[in-house]
């Protein structure tokens, strides 16, 4: 999980202390004694008794099916599992989802897109939730991901980057973000380009790097949806390189790889990645 330690991330001890604190930080509808936190949300119209049952039993039935598979992964390629995080994706999903999350030990929430991380996270009380900013970012919508995110994942431009250090510096803070590396080279992917000019993407990371509003924590990358293994082992083993790289540059001191989704997670943990972004293999599909 990611934890907030001053102005550092910190692993925790263990997955025990992960399990107890969001058990604690679990929300709960109002009770009327103080310290006793709850969702500040009425039960909204599609989030029903039994939307919430089914999201706890797709929980109780998957999550230790993907812990098994990552800490086999972690093995596989001589690694401690517990380097490897679960981001709990929770887009298009109602807020008991996220309650789920939390009963379970999962403190760490992804959202796509900024718009749900509005609606959401005034929902929680501060500090029950770390919430992941994953998806793509336009520009205008900057203040809201560097606002409501502990760690945006999707730094994919140097002028978003520009953009991102401004918000910092204005709030005399550092914003902590990932760099997102196109190490698949596909058209429709976004980020710097690590597989088509590695030297170039290095540029940009090292343009970021030196940003004064922003703390470089790792680098960010999507594999291609449909491809073979070897394909997918590529583009992971890409993204591992460019971060290898990026680390002789000043200022730049991120060893986080967020890399790896429902499909390809156990590829990219072999790989080295540190956090792995699950939506469908936890919670299945999304409603509608």
């Amino acid at each position: 999980m990611l934890y907030r330690s001053g102005s550092r991330f910190r692993l925790p001890s263990g997955p025990t202390d992960a399990v107890a604190r969001c058990a604690r930080a679990t929300p709960r509808r109002p009770s009327g004694r103080r310290g006793v936190p709850y969702a500040r949300h009425p039960p909204l119209p599609t989030e029903t008794m039994a939307t919430q049952a089914t999201y706890h039993a797709a929980l109780e039935a998957n999550l230790p099916h993907v812990r098994e598979r990552i800490a086999a992964a972690a093995e596989r390629s001589g690694r401690d599992p517990g380097t490897v995080r679960v981001v709990a994706v929770t887009k298009g999903h109602a807020p008991g989802a996220i309650e789920a999350a939390l009963a379970v030990g999962l403190c760490d929430i992804g959202e796509n897109r900024v718009e749900e991380l509005q609606r959401k996270v005034p929902l929680f009380q501060a500090g029950t939730v770390t919430w992941h900013a994953i998806g793509h970012i336009q520009r205008r919508k900057a203040a809201g991901a560097a606002r409501l995110a502990a760690l945006i994942h999707s730094v994919d431009s140097v002028r978003l980057a520009e953009k991102l250090s401004r918000l910092g510096e204005a709030q005399a803070r550092r914003v902590p973000v990932l760099v997102q590396v196109n190490a698949s080279g596909e058209a429709a992917k976004g980020g710097l380009p690590a597989a088509l000019d590695p030297e170039v993407a290095l540029d940009g990371i090292a343009r970021i790097a030196a940003l004064p509003g922003l703390r470089v924590e790792g680098l960010m990358t999507m594999a291609p949806f449909v491809a073979d293994q070897a394909t997918l082992r590529a583009t992971f083993a890409r993204t591992r390189a460019a971060l290898e790289a990026a680390s002789s540059i000043d200022g730049f001191a991120g060893r986080e790889l967020s890399m790896g989704m429902s499909n390809d997670y156990e590829i990219a943990v072999e790989e080295g990645s540190t956090m792995v972004r699950l939506g469908t293999t936890l919670f299945g599909p999304r409603p509608g």
